[in-house]
C-alpha cells in the first residue's frame, strides 16, 4: 500500500487498519485468460497481505467472459463483484445499469490509483455519459508482423496497401513450395474474425455505423470482406477459419507462417524464447490500408478494463482491487512475470524490464497506440449483437455458405434492427 510521509508507525498503524476494514471480506473476481490475468493470479497473496481482502479469482478464455459476465449481471446475483472485459463489451454493461461509475473512489480513495500514470488513450476510453466505468488494465493497438528473413530471402518489400500484403502472402506461399503459410489471421466466429476483419473494412475505406445505421454492406465493406476471404482461404493456414487470437499467435511463433496481423501484445510473445522460435526474426510495420481517403485507419485501439458489479456488496473492497490490479507497482511486476506489454501504466512501459523485454518492437507498439482507431470496433451499447451478426457473416463468407454481399446484406439488416432497439 502507498502511504507517503507518515513515518514507519504511521505505515504500520494504516496497515494495519486496513487489515481490520477488510478482515471478513472476500471478493471474487472474474478475469480474462491472458498473461495479464496471470500476473494478477500470482500477485494475489501480496493483496491479500496488504489489504486483508480474500480474492477468489476465476479466470475463463476470452470466448467465453462476455457470456459468463451477462449471465451474472442479468441474474443481479452479485456472484462476481469485479469483472475484466474489453470496453466494446463493457459499454453495454454501463448502458444496461450492470456497471458502476468509480468516479467517486477515484477523488476518495488514492491509495494505490493514479491517474496520471496511465496511458492517456486507454484512461480516456472507458467513459459512457460522463462518467468513468472501471480502471484500464491491459491495451493494444494492431500491427504487421512479418519475418525479416523470408521477406529479405524472397525480396519482399514490406507491405503498405492490403493488395501488396495479397501479393507478398501469394509469394511466400508459392515460392516455399507451399510448405509455410503467406499470413495468418484469426477467423472464429464472433469477435475474433470481427477483430481481424476490421482492419480491411477500415483499410478499405469502409465502417461500422453511418449516421445511425449499419455500414457493413456499403461497397467499401464488400470489397474489404472479398480481399479477407480471398487472402485467408487462399494463402493462410488450414483451420484459420478456426483460429482465434491465442490459436493465431501460436502458429506464427511456431514459424509457420510468414504474416500475421494481429494485437500488440503479440509482440511480447513474439520475442520470448519461452515462446517463440522467431525471437529476433520478426518486423513491425503499420497496418496496411488501400490508398485514398478513409474515415478512420485501419489500427486498433483497444482497452480492457476492470469494472465493479452494481449488484456487489463488497464494492470498496472491489475498488481496492481494481486500483491495485492497475497501481504502477503491480504493472512493472507484471512485466517482469510473463509477457505482458499490455501494461497500462507509463511507469511499466517506461521501465528498464520493459525495455529490456520488449525493445524490438516498443517504438512500433507506441507508434501504432498513437494512432489507434477507437472506433475500430463498434462502441454502442448494441456492440455485441452488431459483432455477433458480423462473425456469422464472415464465417459464411469463409465457408463458402453465401456469397460475401448476401451474408454481409443479412447481417446488416440484423444490426440495423439492434441499432433501433
Amino acid at each position: 500500500m502507498k502511504i507517503k510521509n507518515i513515518g514507519m508507525a504511521g505505515a504500520l498503524g494504516a496497515l494495519l487498519l486496513a487489515n481490520q476494514t477488510y478482515a471478513q471480506e472476500t471478493i471474487r473476481v472474474l478475469l480474462e485468460g491472458h498473461s495479464t490475468s496471470d500476473s494478477i493470479k500470482a500477485l494475489l497473496p501480496e493483496f491479500e497481505k496488504q489489504t486483508g481482502i480474500q480474492v477468489e479469482a476465476e479466470i475463463v478464455p476470452y470466448s467465453d467472459l462476455t457470456s459468463k459476465a451477462l449471465l451474472a449481471f442479468s441474474s443481479h446475483s452479485g456472484r462476481y463483484d469485479v469483472v475484466m472485459d474489453d470496453w466494446v463489451h463493457a459499454v453495454g454493461y454501463a448502458s444496461a445499469g450492470y456497471i458502476t461509475p468509480v468516479d467517486k473512489w477515484m477523488k476518495s480513495d488514492t491509495a494505490f490509483f493514479d491517474a496520471a500514470d496511465f496511458v492517456k488513450s486507454y484512461a480516456d476510453t472507458l467513459h459512457y455519459k460522463a462518467s468513468t466505468y472501471g480502471l484500464p488494465v491491459y491495451g493494444e493497438s494492431t500491427f504487421l508482423m512479418y519475418r525479416k528473413d523470408l521477406f529479405q530471402q524472397y525480396g519482399i518489400a514490406v507491405p503498405k496497401t492490403f493488395d501488396e500484403l495479397t501479393a507478398a502472402a501469394k509469394t511466400i506461399k508459392q515460392k516455399s513450395g507451399g510448405k509455410m503459410a503467406g499470413i495468418t489471421l484469426r477467423g472464429a466466429q464472433g469477435i475474433q474474425n470481427t477483430f481481424a476483419w476490421a482492419a480491411f473494412l477500415w483499410g478499405y475505406g469502409g465502417q461500422w455505423i453511418d449516421n445511425g445505421k449499419s455500414a457493413i454492406a456499403s461497397p467499401q465493406a464488400v470489397e474489404a470482406t472479398k480481399a479477407f476471404v480471398n487472402i485467408l482461404k487462399n494463402y493462410g493456414p488450414i483451420g484459420a477459419a478456426n483460429f482465434g487470437w491465442q490459436e493465431n499467435r501460436l502458429v506464427f511463433q511456431q514459424g509457420k507462417a510468414a504474416m500475421t496481423i494481429d494485437s500488440t501484445v503479440n509482440g511480447g510473445f513474439n520475442e520470448d524464447p519461452k515462446e517463440s522460435t522467431v525471437v529476433g526474426k520478426v518486423g513491425y510495420a503499420p497496418v496496411p490500408a488501400q490508398p485514398g481517403e478513409h474515415p478512420g485507419n485501419s489500427g486498433a485501439l483497444q482497452v480492457h478494463g476492470l469494472y465493479i458489479a452494481s449488484a456487489s456488496k463488497h464494492q470498496d473492497a472491489a475498488w481496492k482491487f481494481i486500483s491495485w490490479a492497475t497501481d504502477k507497482q503491480t504493472q512493472m511486476k507484471s512485466v517482469e512475470l510473463n509477457p505482458n506489454a499490455g501494461v497500462s501504466s507509463l511507469s511499466a512501459i517506461n521501465s528498464d524490464a520493459f525495455a529490456k523485454r520488449y525493445g524490438a518492437f516498443k517504438d512500433g507498439m507506441l507508434a501504432a497506440l498513437k494512432k489507434g482507431n477507437a472506433r475500430y470496433l463498434p462502441t454502442v451499447p448494441q456492440a455485441t449483437q452488431i459483432i455477433n451478426n458480423t462473425g456469422i457473416a464472415l464465417s459464411q463468407a469463409l465457408a463458402g455458405t453465401q456469397t460475401v454481399e448476401s451474408a454481409l446484406q443479412q447481417a446488416n439488416s440484423r444490426n440495423d434492427k439492434a441499432l433501433a432497439r
